[in-house]
C-alpha cells in the first residue's frame, strides 16, 4: 500500500516548514513528450512549487475565429511544464503530488471539435469511410469572481461551474519509452480525470531516477468521457507539493482526496481500463486495511463507483473509486494524503 512505510518514507522536510520555489517556463521550454528530456529544475522532497501551464493548443488559439488545424503547430499538442527532478526518487519509489491550488491564467478558455478526434466521429483508431465531423471552436468567457465559464450555443448562453484540473500529470514512462503527450498509460499522462484538482493527492510510479515529473493541459470544466475530444481548455497557475515514498512499487496512478480512494487505469479496449482500475483499487484496500481479498472484491462490487474519464485518447481512462466511509474505521497505516493536507493547508 502507498502508506505502508509512511513514517520513514516521507523526507524530514515533510515535517517542517516547506521550501517554496517558483518556475515560470519560457515557451521554448515546454515539452511535447513524456520522457526523453533533461530536467528543468531539481526539487527536494517536501518542496512547494509555484508554476504555470499552457493550454492544449500551445497557446495558439487567441480569438474565436482561430481554428486549431490552421494555427496550432503540428506535433505540439498538450505542452507540458517540466520535467522536474525530485531528489532521492529512485525506480520502485512513488511520487506523492499534492495539488494545493489551480487558477485560470487567462480570462478566456477554448473548446473545439478537431476533425478525426472524438468519441462520435471516425478516427485513426475507429476507421470509417464517412467524412469527419466539421471543425468548430467554442469560445468561453472566464468569470473568476463567480467561478464560472460561459459560452454561446446557438442563441443560448450557457454558464458552467468552473472546476480547474490538470488534464495531464506524469512521471517519465517505464522502460525508457518516450510517449506522445496525448497518451495516458501506467506512468500517468493525459488522464483527463476531473478529480485531479485542488485538494487531491496524486500517486505516480517512479520509473527513472528523479521521477521526472511533468504536468499540463489545464481544464476548467469537463463532462465524463470528454466525448468531443476537448474540455474547456485554459492555461493554469499551479501550486503543488511533491514528496517521495520510498520502496513502494506502484503499478498504476492512484488518487486520494478527503472522500475517496481512486485507482486509474488507461488502456484499450475500455473494459481493460475498467479491469485495471478495479483490480488496483481492490489491491489498495487489501494492503491499506488488511481486508481479505474476496471481502474487498465484494465491497467494491456493492459500493464501488466508476468514472469514465475519457474515451478519445490513444488509450481510454477509467477511475475506480470507493468512498472512505465504507472502509474499516481503523487503518493499518497512517495516510499520506491526510498528513500532506495538514502540512500544506
Amino acid at each position: 500500500m502507498i502508506t505502508r512505510l509512511v513514517a520513514c518514507a516521507l523526507a524530514v522536510a515533510s515535517l517542517s516548514l516547506a521550501q517554496t520555489v517558483r518556475y515560470i517556463p519560457r515557451h521554448d521550454e515546454l515539452k511535447y513528450t513524456f520522457g526523453g528530456h533533461s530536467p528543468v529544475m531539481t526539487l527536494k522532497p517536501g518542496t512547494i512549487l509555484e508554476t504555470w501551464t499552457e493550454d492544449c493548443y500551445d497557446g495558439s488559439v487567441k480569438k474565436p475565429t482561430d481554428l486549431p488545424t490552421q494555427v496550432a503547430p503540428i506535433g505540439k499538442d498538450n505542452p507540458q511544464t517540466g520535467p522536474f527532478y525530485i531528489e532521492g526518487a529512485q525506480p520502485g519509489d512513488v511520487l506523492a503530488v499534492h495539488i494545493m491550488d489551480l487558477e485560470p491564467a487567462r480570462d478566456y478558455a477554448i473548446s473545439s471539435n478537431y476533425p478525426g478526434f472524438g468519441a462520435l466521429t471516425g478516427t485513426d483508431y475507429t476507421a470509417l469511410l464517412n467524412n469527419p465531423l466539421p471543425e468548430k471552436v467554442w469560445w468561453y468567457t472566464v468569470d473568476k469572481k463567480k467561478g464560472t465559464v460561459s459560452t454561446m450555443l446557438g442563441q443560448r448562453k450557457i454558464e458552467i461551474p468552473m472546476r480547474p484540473f490538470l488534464g495531464c500529470i506524469a512521471t517519465a514512462p517505464q522502460r525508457g519509452e518516450v510517449r506522445w503527450t496525448v497518451t495516458p498509460e501506467a506512468y500517468g499522462g493525459n488522464l483527463d480525470f476531473p478529480s485531479i484538482r485542488k485538494g487531491a493527492t496524486v500517486y505516480l510510479p517512479v520509473n527513472v531516477e528523479g521521477g521526472l515529473l511533468e504536468f499540463g493541459d489545464g481544464h476548467l470544466a469537463q463532462g465524463e468521457g470528454e466525448i468531443i475530444g476537448t474540455a474547456v481548455e485554459c492555461a493554469l497557475h499551479v501550486k503543488l507539493r511533491v514528496d517521495v515514498i520510498k520502496k513502494k512499487n506502484l503499478g498504476w496512478p492512484r488518487l486520494e482526496n478527503d472522500e475517496y480512494l481512486m485507482s486509474i487505469g488507461s488502456y484499450r479496449p475500455l473494459e481493460d481500463a475498467f479491469r485495471i482500475a478495479n483490480r488496483d483499487l481492490i489491491q489498495w484496500i487489501v494492503d491499506e486495511y488488511k481486508m481479505d481479498i474476496m471481502d474487498a472484491y465484494q465491497l467494491v462490487s456493492q459500493v464501488g463507483e466508476v468514472d469514465i474519464a475519457q474515451v478519445v485518447d490513444p488509450n481510454y481512462t477509467v477511475a475506480a473509486k470507493i468512498a472512505k466511509k465504507y472502509l474499516p474505521a481503523e487503518k493499518v497505516f497512517e495516510g499520506i494524503h491526510d498528513r500532506l493536507k495538514q502540512i500544506v493547508h
